[in-house]
């Protein structure tokens, strides 16, 4: 599986640990020599998503959104992460949402059915189609009656080339067929369609030849990271951008 976090070790790529991310950490705070009353100061992961959730509530994040992405089951776990600023701030912020609640509806702020839950991804499951997927929001119909094929929100999928280039010959006997028997109204909707299948195929190809994943790299750690600055110069004395 291709992670996002990974770091080289001897001839492989690997994803990064929690004993290497905690040395990380350390390192930094040794680097950094930020101490609390004396002592250094210790970063461990799970302070970032406390400081996380916490700044996301002070800047107006109402709690219970900020616990929906948490995970948390009970309220009060989230505002325990907020506990470490003054109480005031924290009243200041529950009073604001009182007074945002009086002036919108209660409806928006009760938790959602299971028939509405179920519903929300029922309209996911239907925007899949034969050519690819339907990109339409939700609680909205079809605005243009199921015809997928001149549809600007159909996201094609380069695997269903062969069923849109059968389409598209069809619709050239089709053309054809119209224009024999004179039925110019046809021949003018038929034509808009094959512009339409025509930009599809090309949206197709172009997608067939992106490649399938981004590689974005290895994540690398400086050399000079948790060095002095004098350590840095006598590694390269020589050099000031290098020093840099």
């Amino acid at each position: 599986m291709p992670f996002l976090f990974q770091r080289r070790y001897g001839t492989e790529d690997r994803p990064l640990t929690r004993s290497y991310i905690r040395e990380c950490l350390v390192a930094t705070s040794q680097s950094a020599q930020i101490t609390v009353a004396g002592d250094p100061l210790e970063w461990r992961p799970h302070d970032f998503r406390r400081i996380f959730v916490t700044d996301a509530i002070r800047s107006g994040l109402p709690p219970h959104i900020a616990a929906k992405i948490c995970g948390h089951a009970a309220l009060d776990t989230t505002m325990g992460y907020a506990a470490i600023y003054p109480e005031d701030v924290i009243s200041h912020h529950r009073a604001f949402i009182a007074r945002r609640r009086t002036e919108r509806p209660s409806e928006e702020y009760r938790e959602l059915t299971t028939t509405e839950w179920n519903e929300f991804l029922a309209h996911f499951e239907l925007r899949k189609v034969a050519l690819g997927t339907c990109g339409r929001d939700y609680a909205t119909p079809c605005q243009h009656e199921n015809a997928c094929v001149r549809c600007p929100l159909l996201l094609v999928d380069p695997a269903q080339m062969p069923r849109l280039q059968e389409i598209h010959a069809n619709l050239v006997d089709r053309l054809q067929e119209a224009r024999d028997q004179g039925w110019l109204g046809e021949v003018a909707a038929i034509e808009t369609t094959m512009a339409a299948a025509a930009q599809k195929l090309k949206a197709m190809r172009d997608r067939a030849t992106q490649p399938s994943t981004v590689h974005l790299g290895m994540p690398d750690i400086r050399r000079d990271t948790g060095r002095s600055s004098a350590d840095v110069e006598r590694s390269f004395p020589s050099d000031p951008k290098l020093r840099g």
